[in-house]
């Protein structure tokens, strides 16, 4: 069995952002020469998450407006979390919902996506560096 672990760093200059993947994953995937296994990719941060689904604008935009009802930033005041000096508590409860990670199986040396499936890092409390893990093992 073969294995390949790099990083890939992301600084949004906003709050939150979706910044689509795919190319970086892929690219990956080619370097490790592994023609049949799995592709993790890992949001490293808790207030980060990594998920799949479709590239369409509308979409990404109906996801900030449902995170931003579901947990809205604003007033901090709200969260307990916050109360320790930070202002980020909307953040980790977006990312919970988002979820950490994906598994992506690896099929003749390309990601084995369904249609219009692409990766996804979504930042909740951007503006400053985060890392994302890309583990990937096969034959």
């Amino acid at each position: 069995m073969k294995s390949l672990t790099e990083y890939l760093t992301f600084e949004v200059k906003t709050r939150r952002a979706f910044v689509n993947i795919t190319e970086h994953v892929t690219k990956l995937v080619a370097k490790s020469k592994i023609q049949d296994g799995l592709c993790l990719v890992n949001a490293m941060h808790i207030t980060a998450s990594v998920f799949i689904n479709d590239n369409e604008g509308g979409l990404l935009h109906d996801y900030e407006k449902w995170l931003e009802g579901l947990a809205p930033h604003e007033p901090t005041s709200q969260y307990e979390h916050n109360k320790t000096g930070e202002d980020n508590a909307d953040a980790h409860l977006k990312r919970q919902i988002m979820g950490r990670e994906i598994v992506i199986a690896i099929t003749n040396g390309k990601l084995d996506f369904g249609p219009w499936e692409e990766i996804f890092y979504g930042e909740f409390d951007g503006k400053r560096s985060k890392r994302v893990l890309v583990k990937i093992i096969g034959e």
